[in-house]
């Protein structure tokens, strides 16, 4: 999809808040209200905008510790793989997860309580998994540039 310098207006200005109304988002990207909305339709049916959410502070909610885990599966049977995708799916401590390239298989973004938590999960979860050979783990000390807006 082609987008042009209003389009990419309205996407920042969605970016840095979702529940901006109307009124204050044409104001933004320079349009009355009844275009904005029509364009923002638009932007969401053609999957530009994929859905909307609020941002949360995991350590206010009793998440500070993350870490990113590499796995290695023993093999890339389709049927082995399905059954780690599923496995994955179910574990509300996985916030993200990626198929890779390279030495490891996937890239987990994994979030805890605390170090207790977490080795709970890695050693009674994660390392069960179907499939999984191997397993690094990496802690978050510091986000100096967590998650942000897509550049548009």
């Amino acid at each position: 999809m082609a987008l042009d310098a209003i389009d990419r207006r309205i996407l920042r200005a969605l970016q840095r808040d979702g529940r901006l109304p109307v009124v204050a988002l044409a104001e933004a990207a320079g349009l009355s209200p009844t275009p904005c909305q029509r364009r923002v339709k638009r932007l969401e049916e053609a999957g530009v905008i994929a859905r909307y959410t609020a941002v949360l502070d995991p350590a206010r909610l009793g998440l500070p510790l993350q870490a990113f885990v590499m796995v290695a599966l023993e093999s890339h049977a389709e049927e082995l793989v399905e059954r780690f995708h599923k496995a994955l799916a179910e574990r509300p401590e996985v916030l993200a997860a990626y198929a890779m390239s390279g030495e490891m298989d996937y890239l987990l973004h994994v979030m805890a309580a605390d170090f207790e938590a977490y080795a709970d999960f890695a050693l009674k979860a994660l390392l069960r998994m179907p499939g999984v050979k191997e397993t690094r783990s990496s802690f978050v000390l510091h986000a100096l540039k967590p998650p942000g807006d897509v550049p548009v």
